[in-house]
């Protein structure tokens, strides 16, 4: 880990420290709180003068985020529609028709000029067409991701396919891709597993038409700023995380025990991020106001997930995010 990024992490502790973690979930969205102001860090030599930039980032639900920097906007998995299929009331259908709440998906996502998806399943690549479609934004994602988008009218100069490994430049910002893997189930299976090698036609009709595709995380570096770990599914390839040390991480509830060690290797493997904020244990079927909906089971998973945080961290802040607040670091 650098001795910048050190600094950066001991910064965002240091400001943090005090504080309740309730206090620090219940911050109105009006409030804007700031857990940090970024430490200053020289600009590398190819960037020259490069502006250093502030990141505001909201949580969009499930595993969503919206990420302004400066004038301009990148969203993580945008799924605001949020359409019922009977997942959290126990009557799951496969067979639910895909729909698109375009004025929600308006009313949140800004005017980003990039998307990433972490996978292509409905609660995360549902609205990206949509999104794509009414603001031109270049959407990032697996090679499925790609196949769906063109299936789904999306044109292929929108499209960029990604593996792993790349590092993306956006000179305000950067992006790194990162192979990751999907969470598993309590049979050590998944819902809808499978990818695309070409688009499919009929074009997508129901969630079941969305398969996992493969799965990714993404480490955004703002210039002059926070470096920022998104994951879109509870599970990891470690050594593929060694070497990223981000000053927060967006870190998903696992969905069961089936992984190994979950919590203590993934904190481990990022170096004991300075702020965790959990994602994906809110009810995304209810709709996106605050406070979030959490089913009784994710609520108690959730506990536990935190509490085992603290125990692998105790220095790391944990933030239990509010839907659409804006949060700097």
């Amino acid at each position: 880990m650098s001795e910048h990024s050190a600094d950066r992490r001991r910064f965002l502790r240091t400001a943090a420290a005090g504080t309740a973690l309730t206090s620090i979930a219940a911050i109105p969205a009006a409030a804007a709180p700031a857990l940090a102001a970024p430490a200053a860090a020289a600009p590398s030599p190819r960037r020259g003068t490069a502006k250093r930039q502030t990141a505001t980032l909201r949580w969009l639900g499930t595993s969503g985020w919206r990420i302004d920097v400066g004038a301009r906007t990148l969203l993580i998995d945008p799924y605001v529609t949020r359409f019922p299929t009977g997942l959290f009331t126990g009557a799951f259908d496969p067979a639910t028709a895909l729909t698109v709440d375009k004025a929600a998906v308006a009313a949140h996502v800004g005017k980003p000029e990039t998307v990433f998806v972490t996978h292509t399943h409905w609660d995360h690549f549902n609205d990206v067409p949509t999104v794509a479609a009414t603001t031109g934004a270049r959407v990032f994602g697996t090679l499925t991701a790609y196949h769906l988008g063109l299936a789904s009218g999306v044109p292929a100069a929108q499209l960029s396919p990604v593996k792993g490994g790349e590092v993306l430049d956006f000179v305000d910002y950067s992006v790194e891709v990162v192979a990751a893997l999907h969470s598993r189930n309590a049979a050590y299976s998944m819902a809808f597993p499978g990818v695309r090698t070409s688009p499919p036609s009929p074009a997508p009709r129901t969630i079941a038409d969305l398969p996992e595709g493969d799965t990714l995380s993404y480490q955004v570096t703002v210039t002059g700023g926070p470096s920022v770990f998104f994951m879109g599914a509870s599970d990891f390839v470690e050594r593929n995380l060694k070497g990223l040390n981000p000053d927060v991480a967006m870190l998903a509830l696992p969905s069961s025990t089936a992984t190994h060690d979950y919590v203590p290797r993934l904190i481990e493997a990022l170096d004991r991020p300075a702020v965790v904020v959990p994602v994906h244990w809110d009810n995304f079927e209810a709709p996106l106001q605050n406070p979030p909906v959490v089913a009784p089971a994710d609520a108690e998973r959730l506990d536990a997930f935190e509490a085992a945080i603290r125990q692998a961290a105790p220095r790391t802040t944990i933030l239990r995010p509010q839907y659409a607040t804006p949060y700097t670091f």
